[in-house]
């Protein structure tokens, strides 16, 4: 199993922001080097969903600047389900082909109590599951 590392800030800051964006999905850009993250940049969910998120084009640009200028690739896209299971739906599955070497990280809320973070590599439709190691 593919395995990233993830400071516990960071799986932190994005339970933080799926809880701030409910009822709707949070989204947003995780930086990093190879398998490792660094930084978190929170987007705007454009779409204002529970179903789904998408992200505003120039918002993305500008932030994909931002982590590359800081010699970073981007590492994770992330996102919340807000009342389902931590799994990639068919709507993220189609979303995917854009980043095919991110990881996707998805936040459940499914227990608002018991917030929980998995992550995944989706390949030509293809779902892997790819071990979080918080560091």
């Amino acid at each position: 199993m593919v395995a990233v590392k993830v400071p516990q800030a960071l799986l932190d800051e994005m339970v933080e922001h799926s809880r701030l964006d409910a009822p709707n999905e949070c989204c947003g850009l995780i930086g990093g080097e190879a398998d490792e993250a660094k930084t978190i940049h929170r987007m705007q969910n454009t779409a204002h969903s529970p179903l789904r998120y998408e992200m505003d084009s120039t918002e993305q640009l500008r932030v994909y600047r931002e982590i590359m200028d800081a010699g970073h690739d981007i590492v994770g896209i992330y996102h919340s389900h807000t009342r389902t299971a931590a799994y990639p739906s068919q709507t993220d599955i189609n979303l995917a082909i854009g980043w095919p070497d991110a990881v996707y990280f998805i936040v459940s809320l499914e227990d608002p109590d018991e917030p929980y973070i998995r992550g995944f590599n989706i390949r030509e439709g293809q779902v892997e599951d790819v071990d979080i190691q918080a560091i």
